[in-house]
């Protein structure tokens, strides 16, 4: 209960989603890798809700079958159906 007591702040989701982003790094070509790194800053900026760089790096997860980064419940994190995190 105290992981969960203290919400999730912008800042430590960027370094999660930075984190991740490093798995690509020999994967992504130069305007791939540019691409993610500039959606998570529109994050940082609360230019586009969390959905949007997570849903770019389950692409990639999938693209490139990055298995660590697969069974990742961060890239997963709700039943589709609740569609959580898609509002700016």
């Amino acid at each position: 209960m105290r992981a969960i007591a203290k919400p999730a702040q912008p800042k430590r989701q960027v370094n999660v989603l930075q984190h991740a982003a490093g798995y690509f790094k020999t994967t992504l070509d130069t305007q791939d890798r540019q691409e993610l790194q500039d959606v998570i800053d529109e994050y940082r900026r609360e230019l586009v809700p969390l959905i949007v760089p997570i849903t770019l790096l389950r692409h990639y997860v999938r693209k490139h079958e990055v298995t660590y980064l697969r069974g990742q419940s961060y890239l997963e994190p709700h039943p589709k159906e609740l569609m959580l995190r898609n509002h700016v």
